[in-house]
């Protein structure tokens, strides 16, 4: 993980660099190319384009993971999303992102597929997003500080639920998922 240190808290020595180390993203435009670095809290409060990555984890059963957001979160605490989904870190693609998070969220490896590449806009928290799709049985390992719980559901019964309840879910699951379903319902 690419880091920026912050400051050194020179009123409280025992207070490590990495305590005060915060992330650093890659800065875009609106074609997605890199203008600079900035610090995380920064990106956020200018609300600059940068980029992440979602993943839709299924089972071979066809049933979707979704994770309730913790509710420290800055954006969005305690709603749904997608299976897991982070920032892309300073100087690392979107490809070289998304197994990270994989494994830090679910605490699992798999076969990834890249789906679609979304604009940057306010439903995305004016980030870049690439979803990815996984199919794995293998049983995960949720990060507590990233989320408070997980749930393996299926998409008829996610279908209804986030028609008749769609602000228990973030804006940017609201969005991959319709894209989802569009794509879905083409191809059946």
């Amino acid at each position: 993980m690419s880091v920026a240190i912050a400051g050194h808290n020179n009123h409280q020595p025992w207070v490590s660099d990495y305590m005060t180390a915060e992330e650093l993203f890659d800065v875009v435009d609106a074609a997605d190319q890199v203008m600079g670095q900035q610090t995380r809290s920064e990106v956020h409060r200018q609300k600059l384009l940068h980029r992440a990555v979602h993943v839709f984890l299924f089972r071979s059963d066809g049933c979707l993971l979704i994770h309730k957001r913790s509710p420290s979160k800055e954006e969005f605490p305690s709603v749904w999303t997608s299976s897991a989904s982070g920032h892309v870190s300073a100087g690392e693609t979107y490809d070289q992102c998304v197994p990270r998070e994989l494994h830090e969220e679910l605490g699992i490896q798999a076969p990834l597929t890249r789906l679609h590449k979304f604009a940057a806009c306010p439903a995305t928290s004016h980030e870049f997003t690439v979803l990815y799709q996984a199919i794995t049985d293998q049983p995960v390992q949720f990060d507590p500080v990233e989320m408070t719980e997980i749930q393996w559901i299926s998409i008829d019964r996610l279908i209804q639920w986030v028609h008749r309840q769609p602000h228990d879910f973030s804006p940017a699951f609201r969005l991959l998922f319709e894209w989802w379903q569009n794509q879905t319902q083409n191809t059946a």
